[in-house]
């Protein structure tokens, strides 16, 4: 049976009951802290008993009429405030909802199914939220404040969090939740959803168990990790892999598996431990695969080293918005990371390391797509050659598969392997 609060985001009254709320907050902490009882040492079942009493005795006092339907759901709103994610909770619990993004007190939006909605739920004031960001952050021994006014993080159950509070945000506390999915992402979860089609599923899973190091490239939401994820899973089993991300979202099954996750600085500004650290120790773990989970500055270098000594099958992502855009990017952040050597040495060095580029990007309408997919071949006249494989036109919401066959022998057999 679908609870109440599971159609709370979407409710019509919900500006109307945030007066009330705030009132039976102010009540009930009054009522915790005179009874002196330590709502988290209850079960749910005793908390929501508990509160359902409380907000029955504030009812009876004040003399207000509330029906049962209000009461049971003032009941599971106010466990949620006290206990969880305050007016966030239905909406984390909802498996349809991908991204939460807060932004200040009144204006809360969701992504599903690709699209923005605004919410009609608000939180009652910054303080509100403030407290809902903290109370998220204890667990993970996170703190924020204005010394610290963002924070990056992972949930336990996997899903991303950011913070950003005043003074950097001007309009009050914001936050987005980039929710993990419960359920492995499937091949036939990119078919139905119109990703790729049969052809280019095949290429890529046979690609995966070939050992081709492939960067995934694409904007912000564009569905980079997921593909990242879909094709870490087609690595044969009995590989040793070793994944680093900033935040640990990839859920490999595999046996052999070792999950590194960076670590930002302290207070004190001391004990960072960033995706460069992480790459250079993984060097030295014996892997048959390194996993970056992106690439976005010097750790580009270790990679392409990795690449370029015997680690074949690495994979990581990066964002651009084209295949060339992605080659121009690895120049530049090798080039921020302090690469001495000429352009064409550089570039030498990433056709040598680098055999795919798997495209993918977000279109207009909220569906994703894999845009192109683009052989590396090498490098004439100081210029990248590249062959794309597979293409999609936007017309047609169609893709193209490219009567050129891959030079590169492992991707040839992946292409013929079906």
């Amino acid at each position: 049976m679908m609870r109440i609060s599971e159609y709370r985001y979407d409710l019509k009254t919900a500006e109307e009951s945030q007066d009330t709320k705030l009132l039976l907050h102010e009540f009930l902490i009054a009522e915790i802290e005179r009874d002196a009882v330590n709502l988290f040492e209850m079960s749910q079942q005793q908390m929501f008993t508990y509160v359902n009493s409380k907000i029955y005795k504030y009812v009876a006092e004040k003399q207000l009429v509330v029906s049962a339907f209000d009461l049971e759901r003032l009941t599971e709103d106010m466990v949620d405030e006290l206990a969880g994610f305050g007016p966030l909770e239905a909406m984390i619990r909802d498996d349809s909802i991908n991204d939460i993004l807060v932004n200040g007190a009144r204006d809360i939006f969701i992504e599903r199914k690709g699209k923005l909605e605004k919410t009609q739920m608000r939180f009652i004031d910054d303080e509100h939220v403030l407290r809902v960001i903290r109370r998220i952050l204890a667990p993970l021994g996170r703190r924020v404040d204005e010394a610290s006014p963002t924070v990056d993080a992972r949930l336990p159950d996997g899903s991303r969090l950011n913070v950003v509070i005043p003074p950097l945000a001007l309009n009050g506390p914001c936050m987005s939740i980039r929710k993990f999915r419960k359920s492995p992402i499937l091949g036939s979860d990119l078919l139905a959803y119109g990703t790729l089609d049969s052809k280019m599923l095949s290429f890529l899973t046979n690609a995966s168990k070939n050992r081709v190091n492939t960067m995934i490239s694409g904007s912000t939401g564009a569905g980079k990790t997921t593909m990242l994820n879909f094709m870490s899973r087609s690595i044969p089993a009995g590989e040793r892999i070793v994944t680093i991300e900033d935040a640990a979202e990839l859920r490999l099954e595999h046996e052999h598996v070792v999950r590194l996750e960076t670590r930002p600085q302290n207070l004190d500004g001391m004990g960072e431990v960033n995706a460069h650290d992480l790459v250079v120790n993984a060097l030295r773990m014996r892997p048959d695969r390194i996993i970056l989970g992106e690439v976005r500055s010097r750790e580009v270098m270790d990679m392409l080293q990795a690449m370029n000594t015997g680690h074949e099958g690495c994979m990581s992502t990066i964002h651009a918005n084209s295949a060339s855009d992605a080659l121009l990017r690895m120049e530049t952040l090798a080039g921020l990371a302090g690469f001495q050597g000429a352009e064409a040495t550089l570039r030498k060095m990433i056709a040598a390391a680098l055999e795919l580029i798997v495209q993918v990007t977000r279109l207009p309408n909220g569906k994703r797509r894999i845009t192109s997919i683009t052989e590396i071949i090498g490098i004439r006249d100081d210029r990248f050659v590249t062959n794309e494989l597979f293409s999609y036109n936007p017309d047609l919401d169609v893709f193209v598969m490219s009567p050129t066959l891959p030079t590169n022998i492992k991707l040839r057999e992946a292409m013929n392997a079906d």
